[in-house]
């Protein structure tokens, strides 16, 4: 039986990627360099901000400078607005409450900075049980770089039997397989059924009702 399922944030619990394209278009216009259709976002994100930036940018303005400057153009905007369009996947509120009335315990790890990823589960999912909230962190490996999920283990320790690992990547499924724990794969996210695949996803769910079907319990 599964107790503590540890989610993705972006593309697995919501849906960011008008807000997280917003923001970054935002910050190219700010620095005058042409901004992107939101087509081809889903294949940028995933690996934090700071690399979301360079990916953004052409290929010859790809500056330690121009990283730092759109970064600083992207937090000051995507903090003011990283709510206006994200929604929470259908479902999602739904297991979570499901989830929490059962007891099983809940964290969040994702690439995202530390002040968005606490404020977005804040604003959307409130009365969820969270035990770990985690971002990135200055100094802190990004996914999938196991590190963080090892964080979310020493603040709610359990064995990683227990453990359930869910997100929508295969940068999330390599970390799920680092950190040795299972992985649950989502088919409604930025990624594709096939990365997950190539990335040996234990689980691939189409609906968010099938996590819960994979814990074990009544």
């Amino acid at each position: 039986m599964k107790s503590y399922v540890i989610f993705d944030l972006d593309g697995t619990l919501l849906n960011t990627i008008d807000d997280l394209a917003e923001a970054t278009n935002h910050a190219l216009r700010s620095l005058g360099f042409p901004a992107h259709g939101l087509w081809v976002y889903p294949n940028m994100v995933g690996n934090g901000v700071t690399k979301l930036m360079e990916r953004a940018l052409p290929d010859d303005a790809r500056s330690e400078k121009n990283i730092k400057d759109m970064l600083s153009n992207f937090i000051d905007y995507y903090s003011v607005h990283c709510c206006d369009k994200t929604v929470p996947y259908p479902g999602i509120p739904e297991l979570l409450d499901k989830l929490s009335e059962k007891g099983i315990n809940l964290a969040v790890t994702s690439n995202k900075y530390q002040e968005a990823t606490t404020m977005l589960i804040n604003h959307f999912f409130p009365g969820a049980n969270f035990k770990a909230i985690l971002g990135h962190e200055e100094g802190m490996p990004r996914k999938p770089d196991p590190s963080i999920v090892f964080k979310a283990l020493s603040i709610w320790p359990t064995p990683k039997s227990e453990v359930l690992y869910v997100g929508d990547s295969g940068v999330d499924m390599e970390t799920a397989r680092r950190a040795c724990v299972e992985s649950v794969g989502v088919s409604w996210g930025f990624r594709t059924i096939l990365e997950l695949k190539e990335n040996y996803a234990d689980h691939i769910v189409s609906t968010p009702g099938q996590i819960f079907d994979l814990l074990g319990t009544e």
